[in-house]
């Protein structure tokens, strides 16, 4: 992991990559164990406890599939739960309620995890209502997918500074190739391939 603490020779801008990255290599690493399947440091495998998958079935029932994902846009990170579910399930009431239960308890998952990777806190405020998709795939189960936007705490100011120092430097790029050939811009070269007679001559 990175540190965020200042060594000799960074810049500021450069600090600011690294509490970015610091807060992204947490996630990435706090999200590796998630899997179904996945194995912690002993040996055991890493239960959540609250995903189906995990529910203990008989041999005369199917095992339900299910987990969540991640994805990072910036400064904000979308939660992604995906599960098998049956129609009367669906059609219950509560279904839509129980999609939001499940994605908070998928988020509180992903904080306990970066703190116990990381040491630190990860704050993660929702941003919008959860989107939830519902798919069928038989007269009896259907496939479900829900989302979730969360703002990611301290990356906000990060991730602006980046920008405005890479638009800093594309501003100034174009500039100096707008710039090419005119003498108010001491710093650019005027064309070495205008010296020939026929681009000296006047065009008709």
């Amino acid at each position: 992991m990175l540190t965020a603490g200042k060594s000799d020779g960074k810049q500021d801008g450069d600090l600011t990559m690294a509490t970015t990255l610091e807060i992204i290599n947490g996630i990435s690493q706090a999200m590796a164990n998630t899997h179904d399947g996945a194995l912690d440091e002993k040996g055991d495998p890493v239960e959540t406890g609250f995903l189906r998958r995990e529910e203990e079935v008989t041999i005369h029932d199917r095992r339900l599939i299910d987990g969540f994902s991640v994805a990072l846009y910036g400064s904000q990170l979308c939660l992604k739960y995906h599960s098998e579910m049956r129609l009367k399930e669906v059609h219950d009431s509560n279904f839509e309620s129980d999609m939001e239960s499940m994605l908070k308890k998928c988020a509180g998952f992903l904080k306990k995890q970066y703190k116990t990777v990381t040491g630190n806190a990860l704050s993660l405020k929702a941003n919008g209502d959860p989107d939830i998709m519902v798919q069928s795939t038989s007269r009896v189960r259907s496939w479900v997918q829900a989302k979730q936007h969360f703002d990611i705490g301290g990356m906000d100011e990060s991730t602006e500074a980046i920008k405005a120092e890479s638009e800093d430097r594309l501003d100034d790029a174009i500039k100096n190739w707008l710039a090419i050939g005119k003498d108010k811009f001491p710093k650019t070269k005027k064309p070495e391939n205008v010296s020939g007679k026929r681009d000296e001559e006047p065009r008709k």
